[in-house]
Formats: C-alpha cells, structure tokens, sequence
C-alpha cells in the first residue's frame, strides 16, 4: 500500500502524485521546504517550522496559496492518512509551472506538496559510538550572495559537500565558510564543548538556524549549562572536549572524531549524553 500524498489541496495516492515537468521547483530549484518530525502522532515544534517555512517562502517572494493554519492543518491531515505515530514529514512548496526561463511573472500555482513516512537516518550504534567527520573542501554558498536562512530547494551546495563525505567513507561532512570558519555539516548544525561551555557557530557564519538546534539550546541552558553562539575554527573542534550534531532527522548525534583527529576520549561525551536524553524525554513527552 502506498504512502497518501497532500497535493494540490487534496490527499492523493502516491501513484497521483504528479506535478508539471515545467515547475520551477523543479527546473530551478525555486522553492522551499521543511522536514518535520512525528512522535507519539503529534507533530514535533510545528509552530516554529511553519513559522520558518513562511519566512523563507516571503524571502523569495513566493505566495503560498495557504494561510498558516490551513497548512498545519494539512500536515496533521497527511500525517493521520498515512496512519503515522513517529515518523518525518517533508513539507515543500515549488513557484508553480512557467514557461522555461527565470521570470517569475510567468509562473503561476505555487504548489504544496506535503509526504509523511517513516524515517531512520542513522542506525542505533551511531548514537552510542558516535560518527566520524572529514572538512568538505566545498565552502557553504556565500551568505551575502543567498540566505543560508532560506531553506530553499537547492540544495546543491550542500550534496557537493555531502559527496566528499561519502567519498571518505562518512555520512556527514563538515562545511567552513568563506572565511574559513566552522559553518554547519551538510544537513546538522554543529555544537563542540569545551571545559563545559557549549558552542556553537553563530548566525552570521552562514548557518541554517536549525529549529533543533535552537531547543537543544534551551534544553542546555534549562540544565545549567553555559551556551555561546561564536566564531569557531576547525582548531577549535579538533581540541574540542566534546561535538555532537543537531538536527530535525538526526535529533542529537555525537562526532567522536574530525579529520582523523579524535574528539575528547573519542567517545560520547557525557554532555552530548545528557543532552540527547534531554532532547528524547522532550520530544517521546508528546511536547
């Protein structure tokens, strides 16, 4: 049985759902989109993600043909018709179909397609041992040429880098930016601790501010812990205490080396422990 599909302003089957080949979203990647998980049947800081959706969608002057309620209400829609009780949601919105060509005045149905499925990133060992990073020499896009807070559909910066992670056997990449600070990893925010402080690169460095990563900072900041946005460099990380990875799929994940340095002992710290237990009370709270 296939997956339902929120398309066009309706739950299709997955064999229906189809959208023109001279979409935008899909000749240019002109778009956005946001990945939202499930726990317990309920949508995870949904607020907060639509939130973000629409703020990238006004920033590249893309009408959604919802309001902010009518989408949540899609989502939970898709969510209950798939039957899902934890799971990932990928939340897009494309220009609409045009003629070939940039204009956006010839495009027009801005189209929201809205999957629900189960998802495992990681397996379980990755969250016990930790993962293992190597720097991608692809730097993230420029952040005065594009907003890296744009959660856009090009994401083709991001699988370059992606692609020489993998190339090295790994499956995440650490990304500098034009000035050779500590951005994010391909799809995770990145946070170190150091003397128990935690840090984590700031806005201006050309960063996704992650939704993750923002309430694992409060989840810090609530056990008591000291928490910094700042520059950071990769001699930073390579003397880091401890590093670990934030994100709306990967939750909380602990990097045990970089570059074939190890990070600490070259295991879980016991902040990135505390921290992950934390983030899995929150979210298996049905918060």
């Amino acid at each position: 049985m296939g997956l339902k599909i929120y398309l066009a302003g309706k739950i299709v089957d997955e064999a229906d759902a189809k959208i023109s080949v001279f979409d935008h979203g899909l000749l240019y990647g002109d778009g956005v989109f946001e990945g939202i998980r499930i726990y317990g049947g309920k949508v995870f800081l949904h607020h907060p993600h639509i939130d973000r959706l629409y703020e990238s969608a006004k920033a590249i002057r893309l009408t959604i043909p919802l309001k902010p309620a009518e989408m949540i209400a899609a989502v939970e829609a898709t969510v209950k018709a798939n039957n899902l009780t934890d799971g990932y949601v990928r939340l897009v919105v494309t220009r609409g179909a045009g003629s070939l060509g940039l204009d956006i005045r010839k495009t027009s149905n801005p189209q929201v397609i809205i999957i629900a499925d189960t998802i495992s990133l990681y397996p379980p060992e990755t969250y016990t041992k930790g993962m293992h990073l190597v720097t991608a020499s692809t730097i993230r896009n420029h952040s005065a040429a594009l907003s890296p807070r744009i959660k856009s559909l090009n994401y083709l910066n991001n699988i370059m880098a992606r692609i020489e992670g993998t190339d090295a056997g790994m499956v995440e990449a650490l990304m500098l930016n034009h000035k050779g600070e500590v951005a994010e990893c391909t799809g995770d925010n990145i946070f170190i601790v150091k003397h128990g402080v935690v840090r984590t690169p700031s806005r201006d460095a050309g960063i996704l501010e992650g939704i993750t990563r923002n309430a694992v900072m409060d989840l810090a900041r609530e056990a008591g812990y000291r928490v910094e946005e700042c520059s950071l460099t990769r001699h930073d990380l390579y003397v880091a205490d401890e590093m670990f990875l934030t994100g709306t799929a990967a939750e909380v994940v602990a990097v045990v080396s970089l570059d074939g340095r190890s990070i600490g002992n070259g295991e879980p710290g016991p902040i990135t422990r505390n921290l992950l237990a934390l983030f899995q009370k929150l979210t298996r709270s049905g918060a």
